[in-house]
C-alpha cells in the first residue's frame, strides 16, 4: 500500500510539472484579458449550475442563431470544464480548499453566462427561461443564495485559462485519494497487461 501511495504521489508530481502546474497560483502567467469578460459566480450558485450544466450545454450546442461572443464563451466553458477534469474531482464545486475549486468557478461562471445569453435568443428563450426558473427554485430550496467563498467575487476572461492548483493536490485529502485510486487502476491494468503478454509469449 505504501508503495502504491508513493507511486501515486510521484505521478501527481509529474503531472504537475508536465502541465506547468508547479506554480502556486493557478492562472496563466500572462493573465491575458484581451478576450471576453465572464461575470463572477457565487459559491452557492455553483452547486446549482453544476447540476444544470448538461442541460445548458446541450441547449447551447443546438442553438443556431448565435454570434461570435456567445460561441467564444461557450467554448471557454467547455475548455475550462476539461481543465477541471470534467468535474470529476471530489469537492471541486463545494470545497473552496480544493485545488480544483477556482477552475470550477471558471467553467460554471461561463456556463451561467451562456445560459443568460440563451434567454435572449428567440428560439432558445423558452427553454433557457425554464432552466433559470428551476435553478432559482433550487437555490431557494437549498438555501444557497448567500453562500460565498474566496473566489465568489472573481470575474474571468475567455483569454485567461484557469488551471487547477496541481501543487496543492498532495495537501488535499479528497483529491489525493481520488487520483490515487485512478492511478491504482492504471497501474493495475498495466501490470495485468504485462502478465498476460508474458503468459502468451511462453505458450
Amino acid at each position: 500500500m505504501k508503495r502504491l501511495l508513493l507511486r501515486s504521489a510521484i505521478s501527481v508530481a509529474a503531472l504537475a510539472l508536465l502541465t506547468g502546474g508547479a506554480m502556486a497560483h493557478s492562472r496563466t502567467a500572462s493573465e491575458n484579458h484581451s478576450g471576453i469578460s465572464v461575470p463572477e459566480i457565487s459559491h452557492g450558485e455553483m452547486a446549482v449550475m453544476a447540476d444544470y450544466r448538461d442541460r445548458i450545454i446541450a441547449l447551447a450546442s443546438r442553438a443556431t442563431d448565435t454570434n461570435e461572443p456567445f460561441r467564444r464563451v461557450l467554448n471557454y466553458a467547455q475548455i475550462q470544464y476539461s481543465y477541471c477534469l470534467w468535474g470529476r474531482m471530489p469537492g471541486s464545486v463545494t470545497d473552496e480548499e480544493s485545488p480544483f475549486n477556482e477552475c470550477a468557478h471558471a467553467y460554471l461562471a461561463a456556463t451561467k453566462a451562456v445560459l443568460l445569453s440563451l434567454r435572449d435568443m428567440p428560439r432558445e428563450s423558452e427553454a433557457a427561461t425554464a432552466i433559470i426558473t428551476d435553478a432559482d427554485a433550487d437555490m431557494v430550496r437549498r438555501g444557497l443564495s448567500l453562500i460565498t467563498c474566496r473566489f465568489s467575487g472573481e470575474a474571468f476572461n475567455t483569454a485567461d485559462v484557469i488551471k487547477p492548483r496541481w501543487s496543492e493536490i498532495p495537501l488535499h485529502t479528497a483529491s489525493m485519494a481520488s487520483l490515487t485510486g485512478f492511478f491504482a487502476v492504471i497501474f493495475g491494468v498495466f501490470f495485468a497487461g504485462r502478465r498476460l503478454l508474458r503468459v502468451q509469449s511462453s505458450v
